[in-house]
This record gives structure tokens, C-alpha cells and sequence, in this order.
């Protein structure tokens, strides 16, 4: 049976990071989905006594006739893969300080610190220009290792890895690097995009086009 979970707001009670299943395994594996599941695998019938007598068919229809079984699971993967939009809003200088209340939110209800990627449309996270007076190269491998938060600058997102939540805050004055950086970071978003910024530039922007 196809598992739909949905991304909880960033204000929910203390929930773990999910585990998202795989296309195409089998209802009977177990899946990490919230907490162990064990699926109970189909139980042949109950023979009477003496010689065991095939069980007769039971057919189960599916519902939506003329629908391909294929154009179901296809919808409800697609549906999985769309993250949920939150936006918070806050003036452009207040923007990373919004991110970062919404960071420690996410933290403190259990998602891990892996599990989040922050951007930034103007000044970049102190965090990250810091890590990157040593280099670009041991700057960015940090991001591979990917067990800790990962700052970066949203004209570079197209070298960021995917991440459950995806974090952006408009706090730059140029549109422009926001309206470009937005789609990358809704596709790298594997469950949640969080955008913290001026609630009109923010609502042009996503309605321009994410």
C-alpha cells in the first residue's frame, strides 16, 4: 500500500526526519517509515482436514476503472515529489535571522542537521564565509559529507546537493539572483522550501514562477 506522508510545518511537534520509500518495492518490505513497520505477507488459506484444497481465487478490483494500474502510483510519486512551500515573511534585513529562528524550529523538533541546506540571496551565513577563507574545495566537501547544516550563497545552488528542506533567505536587494536561485532550491528541496523574506517581493517572485 503506497505511503503519501506529508511534510509537517516547521512549528509541528517533535517529529524525526522521514524516510521516503522507494518506487517499485514490494508492499511486504519492511520500510522505515515513521518507525519500523513490519507488512504482514499474504497468508495462504486454511486447509480443512485431509488433502489441502486450493483456496479459490479472490479477485480484488481495482478502483477507477479503464485507469492503467501504472497512472496511479505514477500521480501519487509525482505528488511525493513536490515539496510543501512555507513562507515566512520578514524585511530583507531580517531575512537570515528569520532562517535561522526556522533552522533552530526544525532542529528542536528532531530533523537533523543534515537533513537542511540554507541560502542566502544577498550577504552570505557568517558560517559560510568563514568556512570558505579556507578554500572552496574544503568548503564544499563539507556539504559531501553532509552531517551538518550546509550555508550557501543562492548564485551557487546549482553546486548544492539535494536535502530534505531547503531553507532560502531573500535577504539581497537584486529580484533577480531570487528569482533564478527559487526553482533551483524547490528542486533540491526533497520535502520542504522554506522562503524568509518581504511577503509582496516574495509573493511576485513565487508567482513568477516556482
Amino acid at each position: 500500500m503506497p505511503l503519501t506522508p506529508e511534510e509537517p510545518q516547521i512549528h509541528e511537534s517533535a517529529q524525526g526526519p522521514r524516510a521516503t520509500t522507494a518506487a517499485g518495492r514490494p508492499a511486504s518490505t519492511p520500510r522505515p517509515v515513521p518507525g519500523p513497520r513490519s507488512a504482514a505477507s499474504p497468508r495462504p488459506g486454511h486447509p480443512g482436514p485431509g488433502p489441502a484444497r486450493p483456496a479459490p481465487p479472490a479477485p480484488r478490483p481495482h478502483p477507477g476503472a479503464g485507469q492503467s494500474p501504472a497512472t496511479g502510483p505514477e500521480n501519487r510519486s509525482d505528488q511525493r515529489s513536490t515539496p510543501q512551500l512555507q513562507v515566512i515573511p520578514a524585511p530583507a534585513d531580517g531575512a537570515l535571522d528569520a532562517a535561522e529562528e526556522a533552522l533552530d524550529m526544525l532542529l528542536e523538533s528532531g530533523r537533523a542537521p543534515g537533513d537542511v541546506l540554507v541560502l542566502t540571496t544577498g550577504d552570505q551565513h557568517p558560517w559560510a564565509a568563514h568556512e570558505l577563507s579556507f578554500g572552496e574545495a574544503a568548503y564544499w566537501a563539507q556539504q559531501d559529507t553532509g552531517d551538518d547544516v550546509f550555508f550557501a550563497d543562492a548564485a551557487a545552488v546549482e553546486r548544492a546537493a539535494v536535502r530534505p528542506v531547503v531553507i532560502v533567505a531573500v535577504n539581497g536587494d537584486s529580484d533577480e539572483i531570487a528569482a533564478q536561485a527559487l526553482p533551483s532550491a524547490m528542486v533540491r528541496a526533497g520535502a520542504l522550501l522554506i522562503v524568509c523574506g518581504d511577503p509582496e517581493r516574495v509573493a511576485a517572485i513565487v508567482g513568477a514562477g516556482v
